[in-house]
C-alpha cells in the first residue's frame, strides 16, 4: 500500500541543508521512494500558520520501505544534521480514506 512521508521542517541552522538536499534524494530512491514536493513556498489557506520553513512530501511503495529509508545507516548522519539544525516532524500516512466514501481510495 502506497504511503506518504510528510516532513514539516523549521530550519534553525541551515548549515546542513546543501549536503542534505544534494544527497538524501538518492537514499530515498534506493528504498523505492520519490519526492513529490520539497518546497518552502507555503501558503496557508485556512487556520493559523505553522512556524514552518519547508514541507517535503515523499511517496514510498509501503510503510516498510519508508521506515527502511528513515532507519538506513547511510541516512543516519543526514538525519542527525537535520535534527540538530531544525525543528522537524516526519509523519507517515497511507493512501486510504478514513470515511470510506472516496471510491478510488481504500477504506482506512
Amino acid at each position: 500500500m502506497t504511503v506518504y512521508l510528510i516532513a514539516d521542517v523549521k530550519i534553525t541552522d541551515d548549515k546542513w541543508v546543501p549536503e542534505y538536499a544534494a544527497m538524501v534524494h538518492e537514499i530515498v530512491h534506493k528504498h523505492g521512494g520519490k519526492y513529490l514536493a520539497r518546497s518552502g513556498n507555503i501558503k496557508v489557506l485556512e487556520g493559523d500558520p505553522l512556524d514552518t520553513t519547508l514541507i517535503a512530501i515523499l511517496q514510498f511503495p509501503t510503510s516498510e520501505t519508508a521506515e527502511a529509508f528513515a532507519n538506513d545507516p547511510e541516512y543516519a548522519a543526514y538525519a542527525k544534521a537535520r535534527q540538530d539544525g531544525s525543528d522537524s516532524r516526519f509523519q507517515l500516512i497511507d493512501d486510504t480514506d478514513i470515511a470510506g466514501t472516496i471510491p478510488y481510495l481504500g477504506k482506512g
